[in-house]
């Protein structure tokens, strides 16, 4: 099989997210980060290590410029919030699971996992919550 060349970069494509799609992720980030009752610095681990004060503007409405590991970040995040809410049908029970320890990462919480800080991290969590979801 021979590898076809690459026409268009990533974020060239119609996949990629928008500027007006990062600021609705953002604010949504934002509203899940209560919901979760993170702290202001967990929330800034799983956003890559964003300052505090740039939290502090996010959460006072002013987002500015968001980057591409940013945006997939969020975009994990969103997708970790969607998989809890398939298997939760109360969105409290979801919430709380985040911080339970769960025998599947070594008694550990999900939590835990997303706050070693790494992308993969965030990215595995929401497989695994896929998988979870798709063996129904």
């Amino acid at each position: 099989m021979q590898l076809q060349p690459i026409v268009t970069t990533p974020t060239a494509t119609t996949d990629a997210i928008t500027d007006a799609e990062a600021g609705a992720l953002a604010r949504a980030v934002v509203n899940l980060s209560r919901a979760w009752k993170l702290s202001d610095a967990e929330s800034c681990i799983l956003l890559g290590g964003m300052s505090p004060r740039t939290w502090a503007r996010w959460k006072d409405g002013d987002i500015g410029r968001i980057d591409r590991d940013l945006r997939m970040r969020m975009a994990h995040l969103m997708g970790i919030h969607k998989g809890l809410r398939y298997l939760f049908k109360e969105a409290a029970r979801g919430y709380a699971w985040m911080r339970k320890p769960n025998a599947a990462f070594g008694g550990f919480s999900a939590l835990d996992l997303m706050l070693r800080g790494e992308i993969s991290d965030l990215s595995a969590l929401r497989e695994w919550l896929d998988a979870e979801r798709s063996a129904w």
